[in-house]
């Protein structure tokens, strides 16, 4: 259950481009994802719709959120497409996560389904698709006696509830993701998104890149740098309307420690992100926020592992994982704090590790 236990390290690599990729330091990353982060930033001339890719930034997977959203440096399973692709290398077979998750007293619904498997020694590829729905949505647009037609609900008129319908709305991301280790200790990875939105009649298409590195210099210690949406994902609406998704950067780390068969892993990240969200961000410099992240996990042997974070608004999330041979069983809980009319989140996650035995 332990990410450090799925880690797989090669023979030292040959002398040549993975050999000086190798020498890379945990700063030489930071640059590096700073670099991609101005690179990604919207010019002037385009406008940034705040929120836009909001349903992108949920999460997947029960044990990432019962870890607050630390999981960029510790995406050791299916997920690693969606959080940092360059994590898919950890994974020595394949591996298959379906996930669903209820939030607000059952109004909004979200799953995911991933799968991912090592191509040849240092390759991993992985696809993901997510979906997140509100259902039966009442539509009340037709259904006004409007006896002057001025669309408004004036004196004497009213409204003729056989005329109400019920729609949908539905966002969906399907990610295409490649991973590379260039080394025992850094890997490297990409993925290609495809989002779709609608409401009700109306839709909305688009197309986006992430991207990341995993930089591993012990067995225990984990780096991540992970790039959401690098090139600005462009949504393009059926009515004329465009929204442009900013990049989000996050920045991971993990350490695991085992005492006997205990292990202990602490988790930290911090996402930047680009779209002018001022005070209901933890900091903000300009249109620049940062939102912190933190989990630990307590895990005995491979059986059993018990979860808790606190997410980017401080809410605390709880949660708890069993293994029973090659299935892994995740559950995560979550409120919204004061706000009880919001309801709870509750998620379970089942994954599939086809490399151990019935």
């Amino acid at each position: 259950m332990m990410c450090s236990q799925d880690l797989l390290r090669p023979n030292p690599p040959e002398c040549g481009f993975g050999f000086y990729v190798s020498m890379l330091t945990p700063r030489h990353i930071l640059l590096f994802a700073g670099v991609i982060a101005m690179l990604a930033s919207p010019t002037r001339s385009q406008t940034i719709a705040p929120y836009a890719g909001e349903f992108l930034s949920i999460g997947a997977g029960a044990r990432s959120l019962a870890m607050g959203g630390a999981y960029t440096a510790l995406a050791s399973d299916a997920s690693g497409g969606y959080w940092n692709p360059s994590a898919l290398t950890l994974l020595s077979d394949a591996d298959i996560m379906l996930m669903h998750e209820e939030r607000f007293a059952g109004l909004l619904n979200y799953d995911l389904a991933a799968a991912a498997t090592p191509y040849g020694e240092k390759t991993t590829l992985g696809v993901t698709l997510l979906r997140l729905g509100v259902d039966g949505i009442p539509d009340s647009r037709n259904a006004l006696i409007d006896q002057n037609g001025n669309g408004l609900l004036d004196p004497g008129e009213r409204l003729d509830y056989n005329r109400i319908t019920y729609v949908n709305s539905s966002d969906w991301a399907f990610l295409v993701s490649y991973a590379h280790r260039a080394s025992p200790e850094l890997s490297y990875g990409l993925s290609i998104k495809l989002v779709r939105r609608s409401l009700a009649e109306f839709t909305a298409t688009g197309i986006g890149f992430d991207a990341g590195i995993l930089y591993t210099p012990t067995a225990s210690l984990f780096l991540g740098v992970a790039v959401q949406d690098i090139t600005t994902t462009l949504l393009a609406w059926s009515t004329g309307r465009t929204e442009l998704i900013a990049p989000t950067v996050r920045l991971g780390g993990a350490y695991s420690v085992k005492v006997g068969p205990v292990t202990i892993t602490p988790a930290l990240e911090c996402a930047i992100r680009f779209e002018n969200r001022g005070a209901v961000s933890a900091a903000s410099i300009g249109a620049v926020s940062f939102d912190p992240y933190a989990g630990l996990e307590i895990g005995y042997g491979e059986a059993i592992a018990l979860r808790g974070g606190v997410n980017e608004i401080g809410h605390a999330a709880l949660g708890a994982g069993l293994q029973i041979k090659r299935l892994h069983v995740d559950y995560a809980f979550t409120g919204f704090g004061e706000t009880s009319e919001l309801g709870t989140s509750h998620r379970i996650s089942l994954r599939l590790r086809l490399d151990q035995p019935f």
